[in-house]
C-alpha cells in the first residue's frame, strides 16, 4: 500500500487544473483501482479537477464491461451506495454511486459508464461505440487513468457540438458556455498531433471525416454563428443517426419543458436528488427532552438532501387532521358547559373534568385521534421510503416509552369499568400502533437527567426531568436500537450519527 500512496504524493501538478489536494475517499479509490489493476478511466472532467477531487463535482468513469463485478466491489468495500436518477434522466450503461468522505464530511459522486454516451439527458443522446481502443489508450494522468489527447478531445468536442440547440440561435446570444470551454479547448489542441488525430478519427469513427471534425473545432470559436453552429450539430446528428438513442416523445417534451421553464438559473420542478438503488429507509431519532433530537433531525436532513431525495418528519407532532381538530373544538365547548354542570351537581361522562372511575369519552377520542394521525404521517413516511427516499423522523412510538408518542388510552381506563364506547376506543388505538412498524434504523439520544434540565430551559424541570429519566433508564438490549451518548459536543455527535446512518442505507 505504501508505494502506491507516495506515487500518489509526487503526482504532476504542472497541469494547470491541478490546485487542490484530493478528498481521502478519492485517493483511496484511485489506490484501490490501481491495486486490482482495473481496466478503466477518467473519460471527461480533467480540467475541473478542483470540483470532483474536492467533492463539489462528479467523477465520469468509464469501466470495461468485464471488470463490472470487480469495479462494483471495490465501490461496496469503499462505503459506496448507488443511487437511482428520476426517470427520465435514467440512461442505459450510465450508474451513480455516492460514497461519504467523514473526514471532510463530504459526499463523492462517481458517474460510472460501462458505454461511452454522450449527450445531455433531455437530448437524443449517441452510444460511440469505440470503449475498447478508447480504453487500450489510457495512461496515467495526475490521480486517475485517461485517455489518449486524441480520443479526449474527440470525445470533448463531439460533446460540446451536441450541446448547440435552436433555442441558442433563437436567443441570438452566444450560449455562456462557448466562452468557458475555450482555456480546456485550447489546452487540448496543444496536447495532440494533427495526423494522429486524423489517423484516429479515420480508424476508429470514419464517419467523422479530418474536415468535418475541424469544421466542429471551429464552431466551438468565439466567432462562429449560432446558425452555423446549429447547422454543424445536424450534421453530426446525420452522422452518428445510427448510434442516436431517442427517448420517448413524452419525455422529450417533459424535458423540453423544464428547460424553458427555470427559475434562479435551476430547471423549474425538476429535481436532480437520486434514490438510493437499494431502497430507501426510515431513519427515526427518540430521545428526551435536550438530548438534541430536533437538532440532529435538520442536520441529518440538510446533509442527505443535497444529494438525495428526503423528507422529514415529526412523527410525535403529526399534523392534525379536521377530525382531530373536530374534537379539539368539541373538548373546549363540553369543557365550558361541563364546568356549569358540577356546579349545579350534575356529572357527565363527556366532560373534561373525569368523575372517579369514568375518564372522558372526548379525551379518549382525542387519544385515538392523535394515533390515527401518526399512523397517516407513517403510512406517508412509508410510502416515500419505498419510492427509494429517505425519511428522517423525529421522535416514534416505541414500547420502552410510555410518556411520548405512545398509548395512552389503557393508562387512562386503569381502575374504570370498560365499556362497550371505551372498549372500542382502547382496541381503535392498538389497531392504530400496532401498524407502526419499526423503521430501518432506529436510534436513541441519550442524556442524563441533570444534563437535560440544563439544556432545555424553556421547560419546567419535572417535566423535563421526568422524560429524559424514561430514557436514561430504560433497557435497550436485546433490541435492534442504536444508542448515542448525546452529552458529546454537537460535533461529535452529528459525525457519529452520520456514519451510522450511512452505513445503514
Amino acid at each position: 500500500m505504501q508505494p502506491q500512496a507516495d506515487e500518489l504524493q509526487n503526482e504532476d501538478k504542472s497541469s494547470p487544473q491541478f490546485k487542490v489536494s484530493a478528498l481521502p475517499l478519492v485517493r483511496e479509490l484511485c489506490q484501490a483501482l490501481k491495486l486490482q489493476g482495473i481496466v478503466y478511466c477518467q473519460w471527461k472532467g480533467h480540467w475541473k479537477h478542483d470540483r470532483w477531487a474536492s467533492g463539489e463535482g462528479d467523477l465520469d468513469i468509464l469501466v470495461s464491461r468485464v471488470e463490472v463485478q470487480r469495479f462494483t466491489s471495490i465501490l461496496c468495500q469503499l462505503g459506496f451506495k448507488q443511487a437511482l436518477p428520476p426517470p427520465e434522466r435514467q440512461t442505459p450503461g450510465i450508474l451513480s454511486y455516492y460514497g461519504f468522505d467523514t473526514s471532510a464530511n463530504k459526499f463523492v459522486h462517481v458517474h460510472v459508464y460501462y458505454q461511452l454516451v454522450v449527450g445531455q439527458y433531455w437530448t437524443i443522446n449517441y452510444r460511440l461505440p469505440i470503449e475498447k481502443p478508447f480504453l487500450e489508450s489510457a495512461v496515467q494522468r495526475n490521480m486517475f487513468q485517461a485517455p489518449a489527447p486524441e480520443f479526449e478531445l474527440m470525445v470533448f468536442a463531439l460533446r460540446m457540438v451536441q450541446r448547440y440547440s435552436i433555442l441558442n440561435s433563437l436567443c441570438g446570444r452566444q450560449p455562456v458556455w462557448t466562452a468557458v470551454v475555450q482555456k480546456e479547448l485550447d489546452y487540448l489542441e496543444k496536447q495532440v498531433e494533427p495526423a494522429k488525430m486524423h489517423c484516429t478519427l479515420k480508424q476508429h469513427l470514419p464517419n467523422i471525416d479530418a474536415i468535418f471534425f475541424h469544421t466542429c473545432l471551429e464552431s466551438l470559436r468565439p466567432g462562429c454563428s449560432n446558425w452555423k453552429r446549429l447547422r454543424v450539430r445536424n450534421q453530426l446528428h446525420t452522422r452518428l443517426k445510427a448510434h442516436a438513442r431517442r427517448r420517448p416523445a413524452f419525455q422529450i417534451l417533459l424535458a423540453l419543458g423544464r428547460r424553458v421553464i427555470t427559475t434562479r438559473g435551476r430547471v423549474f420542478l425538476e429535481s436532480s436528488r437520486k434514490h438510493l438503488a437499494s431502497g430507501g429507509a426510515i431513519i427515526a431519532l427518540a430521545g428526551g427532552d435536550g438530548a438534541g433530537k430536533s437538532t440532529s433531525v435538520d442536520e441529518l436532513y440538510v446533509w442527505l438532501s443535497k444529494e438525495f431525495e428526503t423528507m422529514k418528519v415529526h412523527i410525535g407532532k403529526p399534523t392534525r387532521s379536521l377530525l382531530t381538530l373536530g374534537v379539539a373544538v368539541a373538548r373546549r365547548i363540553v369543557g365550558l358547559f361541563g364546568s356549569s354542570s358540577h356546579k349545579e351537581g350534575g356529572v357527565s361522562s363527556l366532560t373534561e373534568t373525569d368523575s372517579p372511575g369514568a375518564p372522558s369519552y372526548l379525551r379518549l377520542l382525542r387519544s385515538v385521534c392523535i394515533a390515527r394521525d401518526r399512523y397517516r404521517l407513517y403510512v406517508k413516511a412509508r410510502r416515500f421510503a419505498m419510492g427509494g427516499g429517505v425519511v428522517i423522523c423525529d421522535r416514534y412510538p416505541l414500547s420502552q416509552i410510555q410518556l411520548m408518542d405512545g398509548p395512552t388510552v389503557k393508562q387512562s381506563l386503569q381502575g374504570a369499568t370498560i365499556n362497550r364506547v371505551s372498549g372500542f376506543l382502547l382496541r381503535a388505538e392498538a389497531w392504530y400502533y400496532q401498524q407502526i412498524l419499526p423503521p430501518e434504523l432506529l436510534v436513541v439520544l441519550k442524556v442524563d437527567p441533570e444534563t437535560a434540565v440544563r439544556r432545555k430551559t424553556n421547560e419546567e424541570a419535572a417535566y423535563v426531568r421526568a422524560r429524559s429519566r424514561e430514557i436514561w433508564e430504560a433497557n435497550w438490549q436485546g433490541t435492534r436500537v442504536r444508542v448515542i451518548d448525546a452529552s458529546r459536543p454537537k460535533a461529535d455527535v452529528l459525525s457519529e450519527l452520520q456514519s451510522l446512518v450511512w452505513s445503514e442505507l
